[in-house]
């Protein structure tokens, strides 16, 4: 049931649609999401621009949060700090969200986001953020 929810809500946002993100695991406290280093993604120096590994860390640390939390709710983003550690080199991006903190109002997460090139995987980014739950509406 809860793949079936996240994969729902993730099908829902045209951001990852946009970004050609794919929903790759899900599991109770961590989901991963990865996408391709596309053309139209990148900054001016030809890395993913950082909109990219932001926008998928943020998406795999809130559905980890999801996972977590009943029926009848959603969770959005409240506060996110990421660290840019290296730039977006490769094919494409991957983003671990994991649940560091579960509460009834706060659920506090956390989601790195690797490049992957040709095999290897380099640590880009680290993600730390707080989800709100709200009801679905």
């Amino acid at each position: 049931m809860t793949q079936q929810r996240i994969q729902q809500s993730f099908d829902a946002q045209t951001m990852m649609t946009t970004l050609g993100a794919t929903l790759d695991s899900v599991e109770e406290g961590r989901v991963v999401i990865s996408a391709p280093i596309l053309p139209t993604s990148l900054q001016q120096l030809g890395a993913a621009h950082a909109a990219l590994p932001f926008a998928i860390s943020d998406s795999a640390a809130g559905y980890a949060a999801l996972t977590v939390m009943e029926q009848g709710l959603e969770v959005v983003s409240a506060e996110v700090k990421i660290n840019l550690l290296a730039p977006g080199l490769g094919d494409r991006l991957r983003a671990t969200g994991k649940v560091v903190k579960a509460g009834k109002r706060l659920v506090v997460v956390t989601a790195e986001v690797h490049a992957l090139d040709q095999g290897r995987e380099t640590l880009i980014a680290l993600l730390q953020g707080t989800m709100v739950p709200v009801p679905v509406r």
